[in-house]
């Protein structure tokens, strides 16, 4: 599917962007337990876009709702765990914390789904 391909290519661009905000933006400017946050934020988006590739990809040979599924939850993953873990990181909000596993979660679902999808289409 077109838009999960869009969606990654633009999450892994948004992704390089933050990586190089938070090492030369931020760095100096939040405590380095902050900076970490941040970096991990970058990271997992990056890995789920690279995810949001490979579901774009294996939309074009299986038909199913569950890479679909798969697909969005992927994408509210990245927007819940790393969208929180990036305010957490520049407004110090620990409470922000408490949602990001919900993202977590998201991102295990999808991964879940991918792998059903595959062993029963491919």
């Amino acid at each position: 599917m077109k838009l999960f391909i869009i969606l990654g290519a633009v999450h892994a661009f948004i992704a390089v962007a933050l990586g190089a905000f938070g090492a030369h933006g931020l760095e100096g400017k939040i405590p380095d337990k902050y900076l970490a946050t941040w970096n991990t934020a970058v990271d997992y988006q990056m890995f789920h876009a690279a995810g949001l590739l490979v579901i774009g990809l294996l939309a074009g040979k299986i038909s199913s709702p569950l890479i679909n599924w798969s697909g969005w939850l992927m994408f509210i993953g990245i927007l819940i765990f790393s969208g929180s873990l990036f305010i957490l990181s520049v407004t110090q909000i620990k409470v922000l914390g408490a949602i990001t596993p919900i993202g977590g979660v998201s991102f295990l679902a999808a991964w879940v789904l991918m792998i059903i999808a595959a062993y029963k289409y491919l």
